[in-house]
């Protein structure tokens, strides 16, 4: 984040569309949904997941691994499959 500051303020009067597309945001360790932890609280696998909705293990491991996020739809279904309510599939927002 300080990154940014640094690099907007350095770039003055640039517009904010060219600064997003001449900067790039790292975000580390960001988790946006629970899915790993789930799994593992119905003791499931990636692989079970993966054949249940069809999709590549190795798709289902980069959600799990917040790597990448399904579609909403997809989350509404993979809440149906191991019975739950969709919002147990993300981190929470609230802060504490």
């Amino acid at each position: 984040m300080f990154d940014y500051i640094r690099k907007s303020s350095i770039m003055g009067s640039m517009q904010i569309p060219e600064l997003l597309n001449s900067t790039v945001i790292e975000m580390t360790e960001f988790h946006i949904n629970r899915l790993k932890v789930v799994l593992a609280e119905k003791r499931r696998t990636n692989r079970w997941l993966a054949e249940e909705i069809g999709v590549n293990e190795a798709t289902v491991s980069r959600w799990a691994n917040n790597r990448q996020q399904p579609s909403v739809t997809t989350f509404h279904k993979i809440a149906q499959i191991l019975a739950i309510d969709v919002k147990d599939l993300f981190e929470t927002t609230k802060l504490s």
